[in-house]
């Protein structure tokens, strides 16, 4: 990939802030094949928590996607996301012989309030290997390697991540706050899939922070809020940082500049011909990478949708149906 070159980060992501961070493959693809793969991700990401000064509460790795719910540290959640899924990704094609992408537009990041969804999202979060089978009850979840609920409960130990802050939930006294943890997570068994809590999410990736904002001032507020998990006076507040930072603005050089250079690294990645992208074509491999384009350049960086669009060799009614079809995935 080409050299970082990155807007201001917003205020959002400096320390201290609180994500539940998904992750999917690419088409709904495995991010993971074998053991091999699990630990492989699991070191690198518990190597970055510690490099990163990042605390993880909550995590799960799953076939085609993961969970992660992650305090930003001193470098904040973009930089770490993109060290940790990059040399991931590069390691995995590497192993497996393939080409191209392995996850789906980055990721997706919800801010979330503290004091009330804390314990709701770890508990959420380490049951997705039961909900999806990967383990058979509860006594298997206990010693299941491949997700942070072993390690709350003391079966597996990872020092990267943080169970000390959420058995504080639950008690004082290590062996007690354990009981009361893993009575909380059986309690969340019957509760099955819990769509409020994964919904929205501020998706850098698949709208951002100026779909937030666009959202919000067409009086979309069900979408807009749903990008945040939290009550109303949270949810404002969490709007009001992302309106100052989209204030930020590139200039015309370092626009152009940002265009050529994620036009030039996803046409290498998937071997596509730059002149054929602008000239409109509508073969498939073709439309894959333009759509990567147009949804990395308006939702990471916001570029306009017509210079997208010129650059891109489409109208700029297709870059905006693009847009919006991601961010209604």
């Amino acid at each position: 990939m080409g050299a970082d070159f990155m807007p201001r980060q917003a205020r959002l992501d400096t320390p201290g802030t609180l994500h539940h961070v998904i992750v999917r493959g690419i088409e709904k693809k495995e991010i993971v094949t074998d053991n091999t793969d699990r630990k492989n991700f699991i070191t690198r990401l518990g190597t970055l928590v510690t490099d990163t000064d990042m605390e993880v509460y909550a995590w799960a790795l799953m076939t085609n996607h993961a969970h992660i719910l992650i305090r930003s540290g001193i470098y904040g959640l973009s930089r770490f996301m993109r060290r940790l899924l990059t040399g991931y990704a590069i390691s995995y094609n590497r192993r497996h012989k393939r080409y191209g992408h392995l996850f789906q537009n980055r990721y997706k990041s919800i801010v979330c309030e503290e004091d009330i969804y804390l314990k709701e999202l770890v508990r959420y979060i380490h049951l997705n290997p039961l909900r999806a089978r990967l383990v058979k009850n509860l006594a298997k979840l206990d010693r299941y390697p491949f997700c942070g609920h072993s390690v709350i409960v003391g079966k597996q130990k990872n020092k990267w991540q943080n169970r000390e802050y959420v058995l504080r939930y639950f008690g004082k006294k290590e062996s007690k706050a354990i009981k009361r943890y893993r009575k909380f997570v059986i309690e969340g068994i019957e509760e099955g899939k819990r769509p409020d809590l994964v919904g929205g999410g501020l998706i850098r990736s698949q709208g951002g922070w100026s779909q937030v904002i666009s959202m919000r001032r067409h009086g979309n507020k069900e979408l807009s809020d749903e990008r945040v998990l939290g009550s109303g006076d949270f949810v404002e507040r969490v709007i009001k940082e992302a309106d100052k930072q989209f204030k930020y603005q590139f200039s015309e050089k370092e626009k152009r500049k940002k265009v050529e250079q994620i036009i030039s690294d996803e046409c290498r990645d998937d071997r596509i011909n730059i002149k054929e992208l602008r000239s409109g074509s509508r073969r498939h491999p073709v439309c894959r990478v333009r759509f990567r384009i147009a949804i990395k350049l308006f939702s990471e960086y916001g570029i306009p949708i017509t210079e997208i669009a010129r650059n891109t060799g489409v109208s700029a009614s297709a870059v905006s149906k693009m847009v919006n079809k991601s961010i209604n995935k």
